[in-house]
Formats: C-alpha cells, sequence, structure tokens
C-alpha cells in the first residue's frame, strides 16, 4: 500500500515478521524534560518531596516501562532487553531524563527508550504534582539508535 511495514497490502495493521532478520547488538538513546517551578525542583533536589524520593521512583518507573512497551504499544514485539538505564538531572527549572536501552535482537529498541523517557518524566509528574501543578513534559525524542538493517541514527 504505502510502504508502511505496519501495513499489510489492504491497509489494515499488523505486526512485521521479524523472524529472518539478523540478530544484531542494537541500542537506543532517548531524551524529555518536564519544567517546573524552582520551588518543586529544589524539593526534588533536596529529597524534600512528601511522596517520598522522585528521582529513585521515577528511574525505577522507567525501567518498569521498558521492559512493559510491548504491552503499552500494540505492534511492538516484546524483546529481551539486555540494559536499561535512566539518568535524570535535576535542573533550576526542571528535570531532564536521558533513557539508553539494548538488546541483540532482530528490532530495535527505539520504542522502549522513548516510553522509558515518557513514563519517567510522568512519574516525576506524579510524585511532584502537589508543588506545581502547572508542570510541562515536552521534548521527547529519539537521540540516537545503531544496529540493524537501516543503520545507525543520531539526532
Amino acid at each position: 500500500m504505502s510502504g508502511l511495514t505496519h501495513l499489510d497490502e489492504n491497509g489494515a495493521a499488523r505486526m512485521v515478521d521479524v523472524g529472518n532478520k539478523t540478530e544484531t547488538v542494537r541500542e537506543a538513546v532517548a531524551e524529555g524534560r518536564i519544567t517546573m517551578s524552582a520551588e518543586a525542583s529544589a524539593a526534588i533536589a533536596t529529597g524534600a518531596v512528601a511522596k517520598g524520593d522522585v528521582l529513585a521512583v521515577a528511574r525505577v518507573a522507567g525501567i518498569m516501562a521498558a521492559k512493559r512497551t510491548s504491552d503499552l504499544i500494540p505492534l511492538c514485539h516484546p524483546l529481551p532487553l539486555s540494559k536499561v538505564t535512566v539518568d535524570l538531572t535535576v535542573e533550576d527549572d526542571g528535570v531532564s531524563v536521558r533513557g539508553t536501552v539494548a538488546t541483540n535482537g532482530r528490532t530495535g529498541v527505539e520504542m522502549e527508550a522513548l516510553t522509558a523517557v515518557s513514563v519517567t518524566l510522568l512519574t516525576v509528574y506524579d510524585m511532584a504534582k502537589a508543588l506545581d501543578k502547572r508542570m510541562t513534559i515536552s521534548g521527547i525524542r529519539l537521540l540516537k539508535k545503531t544496529g540493524g538493517k537501516s543503520g545507525d541514527f543520531a539526532a
């Protein structure tokens, strides 16, 4: 139809058959940010948020989300991930997140990295919403990916 791999010849959604693809080491890095008041950011940095350690909870949430991506995104393959890291940086007006995901497999891990970052940021929002309901999540994007037939990508 349109050359999109997730559509069959009739335009119906389908899961791509990756059975004949070569296994390669694949890695993806994504980033995103949540902007907030200086007071909320300071509370996160000093561990003064009533709900607990925002950074620790958000990091675990992001790792768990990467592992469950195929449960959340309908046409993603379940993957045996070999690495998931979520790094959070508290800044004066928010928190930046970088997620890195890797596997040795037949399909890429871009969606897992993007999901890790997205859920991490949503968790920061949930943990700190009592301090600042105007927080804004933005800039979620793929920074780079390596491995696979389509080759490497860098933003």
